[in-house]
């Protein structure tokens, strides 16, 4: 302190001596959870930094929300309306808002943790919480989760693109309608220039972009619903389109769908990797704003779900595919509305993917490189390696159902429920809230549901394969 030449520096040093001593020992935090004042942010080159923790944001409000709301968002949305014809739309709605608040409270307790520490990295809080342990399982969920997300988004892309190119340039066998090659030659030129940002809030642009598109989608399906014909009239039997029907007729299902329709509902809200990154980058970042920025994202997100899930539910009942936009190909594969609606959503998740790619390549530096400082050539050196082995994923993975049952039953109640729900109980002090108090009993019931929700997914779609695998064993 005595370099300060003012209160108001010397208030900031102390403070920032008192932080950084009480993560190197490791000691207990007092009563309040302690983050920078507003007013005592540090700014410029001396800013304080811990492992961790970045604390000069940049990034507005109205951005923060764009790339919450785009790492909600995502390939997720066109599995919603299967979804409602599994289980209802009053069963749907209630499921959808359960996830939704639960998805909040969630982000709740990862705020509130953050702050008592002063830590904005989800694998630092699982070592503050179980030491490195707890940072490994933090680390290995949000890499499997998202390698996940990524793929399932890239998925689209291997479907989607060879439809659009040949319905817009009505040609039949040209090598650049194999999806595989267009997984890479998007990876190459798009995705893998804005992975190579240095930090997330730049994408914020590109999350506005994204999210127009997506909403262009919501727009196009409310409209099909009042201009197709009813009932579904099936028109893939016309050898005019026999090409198409190739990629068509793949929905990728299962025997027992409903197996897959509780963990595609935890899917669309799993955006807990990308939250304290984006605190991190948020100007001004305080609990209470960054709660608003996540409140308003999930809500956002939450109509537009519905809205999607309901008219796509509506205008095809129980023939709705789990891929939404094949079952309109089924219709009528050369619909100018559903092409360009194609190429939205397929700008929408490939522009989601370098946001989704952020927290991964930060898990992976935590957990391997846990005390290096920014490094380009390593910074790049993780992002081609990720996308690499995304590719390849995609290449060969057999459906998109399957990335969203298995990672929706395993990593994401990791995530959302039992992660942040036991990191809040380690991390708050006892002397603020005994382990029988309402919050940490609550904390504790959350844990609980996520362990409950995994055992019960697991379970749906072990037996979904099963008895998938003995009937083909069957000759059926």
């Amino acid at each position: 302190s005595s370099y300060a030449t003012t209160p108001r520096e010397s208030s900031m040093l102390a403070f920032a001596e008192f932080k950084v001593a009480s993560f190197q020992l490791g000691s207990e935090i007092p009563f309040q959870p302690l983050e920078w004042p507003g007013e005592l942010q540090p700014r410029g080159p001396g800013s304080i930094m811990m492992p961790g923790t970045i604390f000069e944001g940049k990034t507005s409000f109205g951005m923060s929300v764009f790339n919450l709301g785009n790492a909600i968002m995502g390939s997720g949305i066109l599995g919603l309306a299967y979804a409602m014809a599994n289980t209802g739309v009053v069963l749907f709605l209630l499921l959808l808002t359960v996830v939704a608040v639960l998805s909040s409270y969630s982000i709740h307790l990862l705020l509130k943790s953050s702050g008592i520490v002063g830590i904005r990295a989800y694998e630092q809080l699982g070592y503050r919480a179980f030491g490195t342990p707890g940072k490994m399982a933090a680390g290995i969920a949000i890499t499997l989760q998202n390698i996940g997300a990524m793929s399932s988004y890239l998925y689209i892309v291997k479907y989607e693109f060879p439809l659009v190119i040949q319905a817009f340039l009505k040609v039949d066998v040209e090598w650049y309608l194999n999806g595989n090659y267009l997984v890479i030659i998007v990876s190459v030129t798009v995705i893998l220039p804005l992975a190579l940002m240095k930090q997330l809030g730049y994408l914020g642009y590109t999350s506005g972009f994204s999210l127009s598109c997506m909403v262009f989608f919501l727009v196009s399906v409310i409209y099909k619903k009042f201009n197709l014909p009813c009932p579904f009239v099936d028109f893939a039997h016309n050898s005019t389109v026999s090409v198409l029907n190739v990629t068509v007729n793949d929905p990728g299902g299962e025997d027992n769908p409903t197996a897959y329709t509780i963990p595609i509902l935890a899917f669309a809200f799993v955006c807990h990797p990308e939250v304290l990154p984006i605190y991190t980058e948020l100007r001004n970042p305080t609990k209470k704003k960054m709660q608003h920025v996540s409140n308003i994202s999930i809500a956002v997100m939450y109509v537009m779900y519905f809205l999607a899930a309901l008219f796509g539910y509506l205008t095809f009942y129980n023939e709705v595919e789990a891929e939404l936009l094949h079952t309109y190909s089924r219709i009528d594969p050369y619909d100018t509305l559903i092409l360009c609606v194609r190429v939205a959503v397929l700008t929408a998740v490939t522009l989601t993917v370098p946001i989704v790619l952020f927290p991964v390549r930060r898990a992976i530096q935590q957990m391997i490189f846990p005390n290096k400082t920014f490094y380009w050539p390593r910074h790049i050196a993780i992002a081609i390696t990720l996308l690499t082995f995304i590719n390849l994923l995609v290449i060969f993975a057999p459906n998109i159902l399957g990335i969203f049952g298995v990672i929706g039953a395993t990593s994401a109640p990791c995530l959302i429920f039992i992660f942040p729900a036991v990191f809040y109980i380690r991390i708050v002090p006892k002397e603020e809230e005994p382990l029988r108090s309402v919050p940490k009993i609550l904390a504790a019931c959350f844990a609980g549901i996520g362990f409950l929700f995994m055992i019960m997914s697991l379970s749906f779609i072990i037996i979904d394969w099963t008895s998938g695998s003995s009937k083909a064993s069957s000759g059926h």
